[in-house]
């Protein structure tokens, strides 16, 4: 029981400085995309960044919004942290204390959930502006939840295992390169980055369900928004690359996450009414009808 509340610790902490490097990783990135430096003051490189802006953030002063439903406007920041960090512990490794059998479908149900806590900001915040970002959101994320899963269900039938654990014994996304590419551009969607975050927008939204927040609930709306990337990231190595040991996971999964980061420099921000077209009318059919020709295959 202590190794197993130890091992959990030590994950969230891993976790969380993951995601303190990969928005400095970010921002470097996109910076020298748009031929400029990035982050480079503070410390060597700038490697003191993400510590700096969470200190900022933290130890700002806590606003408190008059209208707003002041319980639930704290707790929906929360709800998603929790999430986010719920949901790495399905992560593969050699040196986890835990199993879980049936890591898909806890993966099913935790995504499914985590627009509740998207509805939950923009509701409470008692903003028309942040209320009209999280209906955009759960509206993205409900839809392309449904393409997503199937086509995730894709790789679970050829390998027949719907533990997290199984590392795929043949690269699916090179051999079926459209069905990989549905599910980046779904991954993309169903984490709100760019070119499809429209749960913001600068010329009618501003920042979107989270406008209204700002010190630690935003941080941790900003950490639960990027574990989610990072686990996406993840899922992808798992399911759709060749993988024969760790330390090539992690290989892939980092290089899956800059893909994330590549996306946000080289495209603009997509329409909404043509993500939807593009979900209900492309996606779905393309994604159940990939699952019945893998079902027949098998079969």
């Amino acid at each position: 029981m202590l190794l197993t509340s130890i091992s959990s610790i030590l994950t969230c902490l891993c976790v969380l400085l993951a995601v303190a490097f990969f928005t400095l990783l970010e921002r470097k990135v996109l910076g020298y995309i748009q031929i400029r430096k990035g982050p480079k003051m503070v410390g060597f490189w700038g490697i003191i960044q993400p510590f700096s802006d969470a200190i900022k953030l933290f130890v700002k002063e806590k606003i408190t919004l008059h209208g707003s439903n002041q319980i639930l406007f704290y707790v929906a920041p929360l709800i998603g942290f929790i999430l986010a960090m719920f949901i790495w512990f399905l992560y593969p490794s050699n040196f986890s204390m835990k199993y879980v059998c049936w890591g898909m479908l806890v993966f099913f149900c935790v995504s499914a959930m985590n627009v509740y806590s998207i509805m939950l900001a923009g509701w409470t915040s008692n903003s028309k502006y942040a209320f009209l970002g999280a209906l955009r959101a759960a509206a993205q994320t409900i839809s392309y939840e449904v393409s997503l899963l199937l086509i995730l269900l894709f790789p679970i039938f050829l390998i027949s295992e719907l533990g997290m654990h199984e590392f795929s014994f043949f690269p699916i996304m090179l051999i079926l390169f459209p069905i990989a590419c549905t599910w980046f551009t779904s991954s993309l969607a169903e984490t709100n980055r760019a070119p499809f975050d429209f749960a913001e927008g600068e010329s009618e939204l501003v920042s979107g369900f989270n406008i209204e927040y700002g010190g630690g609930a935003f941080a941790m709306l900003f950490l639960a928004e990027y574990a989610n990337i990072l686990f996406m990231s993840m899922i992808t190595a798992v399911w759709f690359l060749y993988s024969t040991n760790f330390m090539i996971f992690v290989f892939e999964s980092v290089m899956m996450s800059m893909f994330f980061l590549f996306a946000r420099g080289a495209f603009p921000r997509h329409r909404y009414d043509l993500l939807m077209n593009l979900c209900w009318k492309s996606f779905l059919p393309f994604s159940m009808c990939a699952l019945m020709l893998i079902s027949i295959f098998i079969y």
